[in-house]
């Protein structure tokens, strides 16, 4: 009977924790970044986290001490309404917290190049359920495409939103790439504001001195571009080379995002001190 349960009232974060091995620590990954959105979320479904983010950190890391994984680990904090009563009203319901974290590789499997189909499910908009916010209900839309996506042969799908621009994957951020430069959609089409799409930017422009257009894509564009990859906190940064059974580019991993990617993974295995303040390092118990 948790009102979570029956309404899909609750907000979460994705965070990815990495080892390594040569310092013995997990790197867990823009943190405080995730605790300060995960409070933003709260705040659309009338939430509030029982500590502060910064606190919210500390226990973390205490969690990831604890369970002493020596590997890769995906962590999920959750907020969420845990009144056991009917009816979807949000107020006068009392919140409950949790943290779990577990080993993860991969979620994204085909690293060498994925085939997205575009969905016939569009995402949903803002002023629908708030597509700026991690709420747990809103991932229906995101299980419906990626299960048609599937089962029609895709490895993954590409959602438009209302107004048929694309919008982002079932769950990850989307890029495409022509005439050397970045394209993303705008916040404003319905999309997560990501962390890992945020970290691209910011690595694209102040490593590769690659600049980001952010605007609304049409569909015909990821058939017409020059690479396509998608991104997230599971996902990483993972190409996509086909997309509606058309190549995209020269159907192979395209040369920004080869830079990207492997950038990004020395940023988050700790590997370039410039980005050490995005990382939270927690020794092995």
């Amino acid at each position: 009977m948790t009102h979570t349960f029956l309404y899909g009232t609750g907000a979460f974060e994705g965070i990815r924790g990495y080892w390594d091995d040569r310092s013995g620590r997990m790197n867990i990954f823009r943190l405080h970044d995730h605790f300060q959105r995960l409070d933003r979320s709260a705040r659309v479904l009338r939430s509030t986290l029982p500590d502060s983010v910064d606190r919210l950190c500390e226990i973390t890391a205490e969690l990831c001490r604890r369970n002493n994984d020596h590997e890769d680990v995906y962590i999920r904090p959750q907020v969420y309404k845990a009144d056991e009563v009917i009816g979807p009203e949000l107020i006068h319901r009392t919140d409950a917290f949790f943290i779990f974290s577990l080993p993860f590789g991969k979620y994204l499997e085909k690293t060498t190049g994925m085939h997205c189909g575009t969905s016939s499910w569009r995402r949903v908009q803002d002023n629908m359920i708030p597509a700026r916010a991690k709420v747990t209900g809103i991932y229906v839309n995101s299980s419906l495409a990626r299960t048609e996506a599937m089962e029609n042969g895709f490895d993954e799908a590409i959602m438009l939103n209302a107004n048929g621009y694309v919008g982002e994957g079932s769950s990850e951020n989307l890029f495409i790439v022509r005439d050397g430069k970045l394209v993303t959609p705008s916040d404003s089409d319905d999309i997560l504001e990501g962390i890992t799409r945020k970290t691209v930017m910011e690595l694209a422009h102040a490593e590769l001195g690659v600049e980001t257009e952010v605007r609304h894509i049409g569909r015909t564009e990821l058939y017409t571009a020059d690479e396509c990859f998608l991104c997230g906190t599971g996902a990483e940064i993972t190409p996509v080379t086909k997309v509606d059974h058309r190549e995209v580019g020269s159907g192979q991993v395209g040369e920004l995002t080869t830079r990207l990617r492997d950038l990004f993974f020395e940023v988050v295995r700790g590997r370039c001190p410039k980005y050490s303040d995005w990382l939270y390092p927690v020794n092995a118990a």
